[in-house]
């Protein structure tokens, strides 16, 4: 997992630095020395670990994230979770919504409080870090995926003199409003890259239409191939499939492919 090094010159879009992106998003999932260790060998000299938990009765238990400071890239990764601890409170659309950053429309309320608990903690790493005009990356898996979305669209909305260089997310649920996708869509052109693994159950969740994707899709297909779009009658083949890949078992396929190795393992064949 950490044999990659990051080429912290990076600031457009490939395959090699989503897979980088993504490694750094599994390494969310790790205890902090060995996210201070891959960081040291990633080329980061610097590291800020991010965590608050919660009481009952907000169905999470915490939000864990990290950001790593570097001569050149700040990179800021949120923790995910597990797919059937988020289900039912994404599914619950009768808890009312939060504010958007900077007023821009609404966001789903268990988002909002997640990210607000360790915001400024994130706000002020950045800043710290940030003596050499160095770009900013937010990165995640699930749930993860939606705090990086969302710290994106806050410091933007929030500090326009500051726009993230790049937004990478594997697996994320819808976050917010068509509000608020319009306006981060016209602002991260070529900055938000939101991966889906074909049946991935996450990204299907809370339900529209009270919530909405962000564009700038790459959908990864039941081969691992990666595409820029899902054109609507091969997408739903390819859902089928998926599905059809373990007939004792096809709705697993929803949950398998949400796990983060899964989508690493799909960027590492589309290297090439």
């Amino acid at each position: 997992m950490t044999s990659t090094v990051i080429d912290q010159k990076v600031t457009r879009y490939s395959v090699r630095h989503a897979l980088c992106m993504a490694r750094a998003a599994e390494l969310a999932y790790k205890d902090e020395p060995a996210i201070d260790k891959a960081a040291r060998e990633w080329g980061f000299e610097r590291v800020r670990h991010h965590h608050t938990t919660f009481r009952p009765p907000f169905p999470l238990e915490d939000t864990q994230a990290y950001t790593l400071g570097g001569r050149d890239m700040i990179v800021t990764a949120f923790r995910g979770t597990e797919p059937a601890n988020m289900r039912d409170w994404l599914s619950d659309t009768t808890t009312p919504p939060w504010p958007g950053p900077g007023g821009k429309g609404y966001i789903h309320y268990g988002f909002a409080e997640a990210l607000e608990s360790v915001w400024p903690q994130v706000h002020a790493a950045v800043h710290e870090f940030r003596d050499n005009g160095q770009t900013v990356w937010f990165t995640g898996h699930s749930l993860g995926g939606a705090l990086a979305m969302l710290a994106g669209a806050r410091l933007h909305f929030e500090e326009p003199y500051l726009t993230a260089t790049g937004v990478y997310t594997f697996g994320q649920p819808r976050t917010c409003d068509r509000l608020l996708t319009r306006e981060f869509d016209a602002a991260f052109t070529e900055r938000m890259y939101r991966f889906v693994n074909n049946n991935d159950v996450v990204p299907q969740l809370p339900p529209e239409p009270a919530f909405h994707h962000v564009s700038a899709l790459r959908y990864i297909d039941s081969t691992g191939k990666i595409h820029s779009t899902m054109p609507v009658i091969t997408g739903l083949f390819d859902h089928a499939k998926g599905y059809t890949a373990d007939l004792l078992a096809p709705m697993s396929d929803g949950v398998r492919d949400h796990f983060m190795g899964a989508y690493i393992t799909a960027l590492e064949k589309n290297q090439n």
